[in-house]
This record gives structure tokens, C-alpha cells and sequence, in this order.
């Protein structure tokens, strides 16, 4: 079987040429020097940023402990599912106090996500015991381990959640 140029086609013949035009300019690089001398690096390279970002540590939190993280007053937002503590502040159009998610905020989210519910009543009280989501059916469990892994593939984990007396 032998191979065989066909030049007969116009894509083949811009494919040459466009192939012959890239050996040429790698091969014979272009020697003229530039006119003026580039003034964007003058004072240095850009790529540090303005401010450092805060440094967020890992900590255990409480219901009580979780509460005033809520954005309410322009500060952090954390929420919690199943007890992992996200950073959501880069979310704060969805979960700050004027946000769809807003009464997550501060608060143990598991039990709303996993039913896909945003009524109060789907939050525990802060001076209640950590909701255990035994009665959870399995395609409900799943739904909350997604939003764990959409929370964990876009915030920060910051913390676990603990009941109020085991802090």
C-alpha cells in the first residue's frame, strides 16, 4: 500500500501551506528588534494580590457556637451538613440574610438538604441536640451526600459541627 500526496482539494493544499508557513517560522525566527521598550513590568510583576485573603481555621463548632455566623451582621457565613462546616461566603447572594438559601446560614443544613426544603422546620433549634437523620430514606441520604460534594468541590471546610455539650 503505498501513500500518495493529493493536492487536489483545497483543504489539503491549505493544510500544506499553513504546515509550511509554521516550519518556516520556527526554523527562520524573526531577528527585528522591537521599537520601543515594554513599560508594563517597569515596577515589577503584578501577580502578587492587593491583600492576603483571610485565613480561615479548621474548628469544632457548636449549634450555639455556629448561630452567629449567619451574615447577618456583613461577617462570615458557615453552615453545616451532616456535620461538616462550609465557608459560604463567596455565596453570600444565596446564603446571606437576603439569600434563597439565607436560613441555612448558621445553622445545620443537613436535614433541608437532604429533603430539599428551605421551611424552618427543617432546621433543629440551637439548644436541641444534633438532628441524628435516622428516619431519612436512602434516596434522601444521597441527595445530602451530592450537596456535600458540590459544598466541598466549591466552599471552604472550615470545621465540624459537635452537640452543644461535647465542645
Amino acid at each position: 500500500m503505498a501513500y500518495t500526496l493529493d493536492f487536489s482539494t483545497p483543504v489539503n493544499s491549505a493544510l500544506l501551506i499553513y504546515i509550511l508557513y509554521s516550519v518556516q517560522k520556527i526554523v527562520f525566527p524573526s531577528t527585528s528588534t522591537p521599537k520601543a521598550i515594554p513599560t508594563e513590568f517597569k515596577h515589577g510583576y503584578s501577580w502578587m494580590p492587593k491583600e492576603h485573603p483571610p485565613t480561615v481555621l479548621f474548628k469544632t463548632y457548636t449549634p450555639k457556637t455556629l448561630e452567629p455566623f449567619d451574615g447577618k451582621s456583613g461577617g462570615r457565613i458557615l453552615l453545616a451538613i451532616n456535620g461538616i462546616v462550609f465557608d459560604v461566603t463567596a455565596g453570600r447572594n444565596f446564603y446571606g440574610p437576603d439569600g434563597m438559601y439565607g436560613n441555612f446560614a448558621g445553622r445545620d443544613a443537613s436535614r433541608g438538604m437532604a429533603k430539599q426544603s428551605f421551611d424552618l422546620d427543617m432546621l433543629t433549634a440551637v439548644d436541641q441536640p444534633l438532628d441524628k437523620l435516622q428516619d431519612l430514606r436512602p434516596d434522601e441520604i444521597e441527595n445530602m451526600k451530592g450537596w456535600i460534594d458540590h459544598f466541598s468541590n466549591k466552599y471552604i471546610i472550615c470545621g465540624k459541627l459537635v452537640d452543644n455539650d461535647a465542645a
